[in-house]
Parts: structure tokens; C-alpha cells; sequence
């Protein structure tokens, strides 16, 4: 029988299946529940800094009073201080009632003086802690190089808080993500997530405003990684990658695997098809090592990796010249 055991950031996993950070994972009864149905480990709902942020904002402006600036600073500590206290005892609670690896979240797009609280995570016994990353620059005067200098400020700041692994959820606009990640590796990144989904708006032609487009991701998805973990975990086998985003089924937990990714995060399948679908997804990973014979994940991780395959430039071609000319 298939050994699905694996390792992430120096931490010990069942199976090489997270329960990505969302509303899934935002409370200790949900967190049960999902390693009840097999997950090798959980990132925690994220603390967000936005979010933070902007409760601030609306309670100075729904008081004239609290513009003054010692209000101003009451509130903005206490708002803060109450987000980060709930997010420390869902850390602590959590440790107490599962045995799976727990992964705290921070969403953050800056290097402000908060980033210290990573330190209280540590503390609270998370086992590692994921970094959310994402700049949307609105500037045409900020240079490219200073977005991602963001990005490594951000992580050398938390690096410098604490000790346990740290990771980095990512994007892939960059211009060339394989140098992003290696600057990420180089300033203390143990892994890197590719990639994180954002919110992206959409337009209501019925009634002519903005709104969200489609939030959960779909099988096809995986494509904006797969790609991506091939190159990547070639270049850098000592950086681990958890491949993210259309990972609905055990044969898109395989072809992560496959292009060299040390673990997969789940997420919309999970909101789709309820925490059961883990179970299924762990069923076809088993059933494609027995056809193959592979007795562990590591007999063929990063099998088909950049550095593997024959023809390399199957990573590299971008252009559809071979399939269209083909067709009439």
C-alpha cells in the first residue's frame, strides 16, 4: 500500500494534502473536521492587515471625536490588539484539540512595526507561519524593483521575529518569478506557495457597476502553476513548494508532485464539494502510486520536473504555434 507521508518545512505530514487559509479553517470545530477527513495539515484563517486597517479607518470616521490623536491611537491599538488576540487563541486552542500541523496566515502588505506580532504566533505554538503577500501598484513612478523589494522586507523583518519556518504565498506577476523566488530563498523563505488567488472585479453590465468575479477556482486553474513548480523546484531544489489553485482531484495532487512540489494547498474543493472530498483525493493519489508502483511520495517527486524531462523547452514554449497550425 502507497505511503503517502511527506514533509513540509521540516514538519511532519500524514499526506501531502493543506487545507489552504479561509473562512475553512477560521475555527477549531472546522479544523477538526478536516483532519478527521485526512488533511496532512491546516493554514489558519489569515490575520489581515487590510482588514485591520480599514476597521480603523471606519471608526474614526463614524466619530468626528475619535480624529483626535490620542483617540485615534487608542483605537487603532485596540482594534489591532483584539484581531491579533483572536487569532493567537484560535493558534492555541487548535494545538490543543488536533495533532496535525497548525500554519498561522498573516496577510500583510507592508513592513510596518505590527509584523512583530509574528513573534506571538511563534508563541502560541504555531507550528510555521505562512506570509500572504500581494501589491497591487496603482503608481506608474514605482519601479518594478521596488514592489518586490516590499515583498523582501516583509519576510526579513518576520524572519528576524521569529524562528519557526516561514513561507511565502505568492502571485505570478513578476517579471521573472524565478529570481523573485531565489531573493525569497536567499532572506530566510523555507517555502514558497504558487500562487495565491486574489479577488478580481468584474463588470455587471446589468446595472453597470463593478463586482467580484468568480471566487472559487476551477479544475483548469491548475495550469497558472504547474508550469511554474516544474521551473522552480528545478532551479532551487532546497526551496520546498506547496502548489496552490485548481487542485480539485487526487490526479492534480499527483501532476504537483510530479513537477516537483513538496506539498498541494486545497481550498475551493473543499467549499464545493464539503471536507469529505479530502478522503477521495487521498483514494486517487493511492491508486495512481499502486499503478505506477511507487511505494512513497519521494519516489517521484519532481519526476517531471524542468531538470527531468527530455525536452525542457515543453516548460518553456509559450506561444500555441504547433496546435494551431494544425488546424484548419
Amino acid at each position: 500500500m502507497a505511503n503517502l507521508e511527506t514533509t513540509y518545512m521540516g514538519l511532519k505530514l500524514k499526506n501531502p494534502v493543506i487545507v489552504a487559509s479561509s473562512g475553512l479553517t477560521n475555527s477549531v470545530e472546522k479544523i477538526k473536521e478536516l483532519e478527521k477527513a485526512g488533511a496532512g495539515a491546516v493554514i489558519l484563517k489569515s490575520l489581515f492587515e487590510e482588514q485591520i486597517s480599514g476597521e480603523v479607518t471606519h471608526l474614526i470616521k463614524k466619530d468626528p471625536q475619535n480624529s483626535y490623536p490620542e483617540a485615534e491611537d487608542y483605537i487603532r491599538g485596540y482594534t489591532r490588539d483584539n484581531s491579533v488576540s483572536a487569532h493567537l487563541n484560535l493558534v492555541k486552542d487548535a494545538k490543543k484539540e488536533v495533532g496535525i500541523p497548525i500554519i498561522a496566515s498573516i496577510n500583510c502588505v507592508s513592513a510596518k512595526e505590527w509584523m512583530s506580532f509574528a513573534k506571538d504566533f511563534e508563541q502560541a505554538g504555531a507550528d510555521a507561519l505562512e506570509l500572504n503577500l500581494f501589491v497591487v501598484p496603482t503608481s506608474r513612478l514605482q519601479d518594478g524593483s521596488e514592489v518586490e523589494q516590499l515583498y523582501i522586507d516583509v519576510l526579513s523583518k518576520v524572519k528576524k521575529e521569529v524562528s519557526i519556518p516561514v513561507s511565502v504565498k505568492i502571485g505570478f506577476y513578476f517579471s521573472n518569478l524565478v529570481s523573485m523566488t531565489e531573493k525569497l530563498m536567499a532572506n530566510g523563505a523555507s517555502a514558497v506557495t504558487m500562487f495565491n488567488r486574489f479577488y478580481e472585479p468584474d463588470i455587471n453590465l446589468e446595472k453597470l457597476e463593478l463586482s467580484s468575479s468568480e471566487v472559487f477556482s476551477s479544475p483548469a486553474d491548475i495550469r497558472r502553476s504547474l508550469r511554474w513548480v516544474g521551473l522552480v523546484s528545478a532551479a532551487f531544489p532546497k526551496l520546498e513548494i506547496a502548489a496552490s489553485t485548481g487542485i480539485h482531484n487526487g490526479a492534480a495532487v499527483a501532476k504537483q508532485l510530479l513537477a516537483g512540489a513538496q506539498v498541494t494547498q486545497i481550498c475551493s474543493v473543499v467549499y464545493i464539494e464539503g471536507a469529505q472530498v479530502i478522503n477521495g483525493i487521498l483514494t486517487d493519489l493511492e491508486s495512481f502510486m499502486d499503478k505506477w508502483n511507487f511505494e512513497t511520495i519521494d519516489a517521484f517527486r519532481g519526476r517531471l520536473s524542468y531538470a527531468k524531462i527530455e525536452d525542457p523547452l515543453m516548460y518553456e514554449r509559450s506561444q500555441f504555434m504547433k496546435y494551431f497550425s494544425s488546424r484548419s
